[in-house]
C-alpha cells in the first residue's frame, strides 16, 4: 500500500475493529504500527478525525494490520493515545 507514509499516523477502520497508530514499515500486505491503540469507541467520527477525541481507547504498543481487512483509513494529525480511556 504505497499511499501510507512511513512515520505518519493513521486511523484505520477494518471490517471488525478500528486502530490508530504510526506506520513503522510495510511488508507485502502487512503494515506494522508503533504507538498503536485499539479504538473501541471513536465517538462522533468527525470529532475523532478533526479533533482527536476518542471515547474509548486501549493502547497496545505494536500492532500489525493485514491491509486486506482495511475498509478505509484517515490521516491522524493528533497525539497518539497513550492512556487507557
Amino acid at each position: 500500500m504505497k499511499m501510507l507514509k512511513t512515520g505518519k499516523s493513521y486511523f484505520f477502520r477494518t471490517v471488525t475493529y478500528h486502530l490508530v497508530g504510526r506506520v513503522v514499515k510495510q511488508e507485502d500486505n502487512f503494515v506494522e504500527l508503533s504507538n498503536a491503540s485499539w479504538v473501541a469507541d471513536s465517538g462522533r467520527f468527525m470529532n475523532a478525525i478533526k479533533n482527536g477525541v476518542l471515547n474509548e481507547v486501549e493502547p497496545v504498543g505494536i500492532a500489525y494490520i493485514n491491509m486486506d481487512s482495511v475498509t478505509d483509513f484517515f490521516p491522524w494529525v493528533h497525539p497518539l493515545p497513550d492512556k487507557q480511556k
